[in-house]
């Protein structure tokens, strides 16, 4: 009797579709669904770069010309960001495209001494404004990038900035937020903040790419 409900039960399943056979993912869409669901989304936030291309360009020369003159740029901020902003300092005290001098430009998160005996000594909130004051002179600029426009550390960086003379930019994510009202300008992305993230890089490197040759006029001119 056992022998025969088993063998009756191995016949039912067999004659049931395959597709009867496979159990529904409660755990959302497949790995492969959500690849491409995150790009589809991503895709018109980095469109959305091109209504700030003027602006960009204006960085871009902006900046060059400062650095010709021996001025530098700093740059900070948070975990991603604070990648990207080391991405960026990276480009000019290096290259981007093409050979030239090289540029001042200091990711502040990058020294790690700096940051935890700051930290430890003053707070988490100055890591990026103590040093602003010990490495920024008038005429330089500070750019910090951030998705949220909020970090505590940022804003103090800008202010710390804007008491000694340094120019203050930032790339955020959507308006309002107080980064974006404290500085001299800002690039403000709208959408979540993956997806402004992954903005702000392609966003560095139309910088660097308007920069190299706005840096090669310059050189020319002196």
């Amino acid at each position: 009797m056992t022998i025969d409900v088993t063998r009756g039960e191995a016949e039912a399943q067999a004659e049931q579709p395959a597709s009867a056979a496979v159990p529904s993912n409660p755990a959302g869409p497949s790995s492969a669904a959500a690849v491409q669901g995150h790009i589809a989304a991503a895709v018109p936030v980095i469109a959305s770069l091109a209504s700030h291309g003027e602006h960009i360009a204006t960085w871009a020369d902006d900046l060059a010309d400062r650095l010709v003159r021996g001025q530098r740029l700093l740059a900070a901020g948070n975990g991603g960001s604070a990648a990207e902003a080391q991405h960026l300092t990276s480009e000019l005290v290096g290259r981007f495209d093409g050979d030239r001098p090289a540029y001042a430009a200091i990711s502040l998160h990058s020294e790690s001494s700096a940051v935890t005996a700051i930290g430890n000594d003053y707070g988490y909130d100055q890591v990026f404004a103590r040093q602003v004051s010990a490495h920024g002179h008038a005429g330089d600029v500070l750019v910090l990038l951030t998705t949220s426009g909020r970090s505590e550390n940022l804003l103090q960086a800008a202010r710390a900035a804007q008491a000694i003379g340094v120019r203050t930019w930032a790339l955020t994510g959507p308006r309002p937020n107080p980064l974006a009202d404290l500085v001299d300008d800002a690039i403000c992305i709208d959408g979540p903040s993956a997806h402004v993230q992954e903005a702000q890089l392609v966003l560095v490197h139309a910088l660097c790419r308007a920069m190299e040759p706005a840096l090669r006029r310059q050189e020319t001119r002196r």
